[in-house]
């Protein structure tokens, strides 16, 4: 695997996790590389070829976060990786990991279309206007789609919500919704289908009923960070952009510049991230003792200061190390 600290206080969480996750495997084969505004100031690069070439050769890349140019002529790297490596579904769990963090009770798992909508940038300008185009291909509508159905089945769980703008955008979230329904057809699971206003206001109002969400790039990425600001904030969550041959995983996170070096960064979402590699890379075992060391520390009131506690990011670390099942 290839691990990118990036920018901000990417590399200080990328560091806890790597510290949590050779403590459980030892024998991990990583290796590491740049990419970020840290990289264009040593490199000259956003993205230096190596590191392109390196991830090329990876089954999967742990990354931190990166701090984004205000140019508009330079592409965002990791929006360049997605659509380079056809990471086609970001995958973005958001779970209550103790009763006193955030507002809500929440356990779903939302399952957001990776490379088009309207993160394509197509702009143009006319006149004194500027026109994005927003692109929603069938195909990948379809396979969006089977991997929410698939791993809704493969993790147990009861249904899954389709989360479209249908009665406005009656042509392309139309056909989303429409490609849901024939994939969802005797597929044993609860099928629903809610507006994106409609569901952002049942995530605060009605969280019990929240299972699996399906959606669209723009409506995931929004909704994701709501849900997360429920249950603790965005530093607790994980994420990660999976294709089918190569996957990238990240805390939702930013980059934080404003507390930087500062030893303040929450590491969770990072370690949760690393879990979620470990478990893509069929460690399941690694990945279900981290997860459970990261919610007994939070549980046992050992936090980072975001989260309500008195703990630095190594500090929080070394709870969780503690925690960690012993062989």
């Amino acid at each position: 695997m290839v691990v990118i600290g990036g920018d901000g206080i990417g590399p200080e969480v990328i560091s806890s996790t790597m510290r949590v996750m050779e403590a459980l495997s030892p024998d991990l084969d990583s290796s590491y590389a740049d990419m970020g505004q840290g990289s264009y100031e040593t490199n000259g690069a956003y993205l230096p070829a190596e590191t392109l070439r390196m991830l090329e050769e990876a089954d999967a890349c742990l990354f931190g976060a990166i701090t984004s140019s205000n140019d508009p002529a330079l592409e965002s790297p990791l929006l360049f990786l997605r659509s380079h490596f056809d990471l086609y579904v970001n995958v973005r769990p958001v779970r209550r990991l103790a009763p006193d963090l955030g507002l809500v009770d929440l356990d779903l798992i939302i399952f957001r279309e990776n490379t088009e909508g309207m993160y394509t940038r197509e702009e143009r300008r006319e006149g004194d206007s500027i026109i994005l185009e927003r692109r929603v291909t069938e195909g990948v509508c379809r396979r969006l789609v089977r991997f929410a159905r698939d791993q809704c089945l493969k993790e147990g769980r009861g249904k899954l919500t389709c989360v479209h703008k249908a009665n406005v955008l009656r042509n392309s979230d139309g056909m989303f919704r429409r490609v849901f329904m024939e994939e969802m057809k005797d597929s044993g699971l609860d099928v629903a289908e809610m507006l994106v206003d409609a569901t952002a206001a049942a995530l605060i109002s009605r969280p019990e009923e929240m299972d699996c969400l399906v959606t669209l790039n723009l409506y995931g990425d929004i909704l994701s960070d709501e849900a997360a600001a429920l249950v603790g904030g965005i530093g607790l969550a994980p994420s990660a952009n999976i294709g089918d041959h190569m996957a990238i995983f990240e805390p939702i996170h930013g980059s934080a510049p404003d507390i930087q070096g500062k030893d303040l960064a929450n590491p969770v979402g990072a370690l949760l991230s690393g879990s979620m590699m470990l478990r893509y890379l069929g460690k399941p075992e690694e990945a279900s003792a981290i997860e459970g060391a990261v919610r007994l520390t939070l549980l046992e009131g050992e936090r980072t200061r975001d989260a309500g506690g008195s703990c630095g990011t190594h500090a929080f670390t070394d709870q969780v190390i503690a925690r960690l099942p012993r062989t």
